[in-house]
């Protein structure tokens, strides 16, 4: 199957989910109001919407700069000492423990989480928050994207990391690519071996889950909806073979800082901190040198 045949067969599985969780959990009257009123609601959350947009334009032109800075300059490969860490702490990897209850039901659940539920859960709360009333929620979780984006950027810069399939296809199974081998026409498109840790994944995910808790009087269907997603997006990327338990625990703290970002700051605050942080280097050295 051609990549255009995964994309339109993913837009298809997705939007069903869309438009069904939409009408249960929104409601028609809310969405048509929303859609009336959507200029004021674009307005309020356009800053947000793009700081996210530039930080996705810069991980997506500047890909070639920074796989050769991970690998000539910065990067360092952390694979061995996570396989460690985890052999050390459990006695035995959890990718091994949980992929020692592989069958093909559960393999087939784990990858349908793992590309279809994980869009859904990423989709359907910029919905949800746009036919709200006030503007807050969305703009807490698209800054709270962002942030996730911005961070794991670094992050895959600073750190090479294999995933477990990689490391050893004897010990790990890559049961993603074994039982659905189109889904790599997908995941070639946006990501690389070597940025494992943390995992997106999971920190995206669990975001969507943080913030449904944190806005759960507007959507108390929707905080265990996103809460069994979100989970089960991050047990798939080690069911999967494609993260260490370290990228979950890793992406689950990230989801964490993100949140508390997006959630306590707006786009002008931290821009104002970022000039801050870089203008009084300049002037304290300006004093010392008078």
């Amino acid at each position: 199957m051609a990549l255009i045949g995964v994309v339109l067969e993913l837009a298809l599985v997705v939007t069903t989910m869309l438009v069904t969780a939409t009408l249960v959990i929104v409601g028609p009257r809310r969405l048509v109001a929303a859609l009336r009123e959507f200029r004021w609601r674009m307005e309020a959350c356009a800053l947000p919407l793009v700081a996210l947009a530039v930080v996705l334009f810069v991980r997506w032109s500047t890909r070639d700069v920074f796989q050769r800075l991970e690998r000539r300059v910065l990067g360092t490969n952390i694979t061995p000492y996570l396989f460690d860490l985890e052999r050390t702490v459990f006695g035995t990897n959890p990718v091994a423990v949980l992929q020692s209850f592989q069958a093909e039901p559960l393999t087939s659940f784990f990858v349908f989480s793992y590309i279809y539920g994980y869009a859904f859960l990423l989709l359907f709360p910029l919905i949800a928050y746009f036919a709200l009333d006030e503007m807050n929620s969305l703009s807490t979780l698209v800054l709270a994207f962002t942030a996730n984006y911005a961070i794991g950027l670094v992050c895959y810069v600073l750190f090479i990391a294999y995933g477990p399939r990689n490391l050893d296809p004897l010990l790990f199974d890559g049961l993603l690519y074994e039982s659905f081998p189109q889904a790599r026409l997908l995941t070639n498109q946006v990501n690389q071996s070597t940025n494992v840790f943390p995992s997106l994944h999971t920190s995206l995910s669990m975001t969507v889950f943080f913030v449904a808790w944190l806005t759960r009087e507007k959507y108390p269907l929707w905080v265990p909806i996103a809460g069994f997603f979100a989970i089960s997006v991050a047990l798939s990327t080690m069911y999967l073979g494609i993260h260490w338990f370290s990228d979950v625990v890793a992406g689950t703290a990230l989801a964490l800082i993100s949140v508390y970002i997006g959630h306590n700051y707006t786009v002008e605050e931290i821009l104002a901190s970022v000039r801050a942080f870089l203008v009084t280097p300049f002037e304290t050295g300006g004093k010392l040198d008078r």
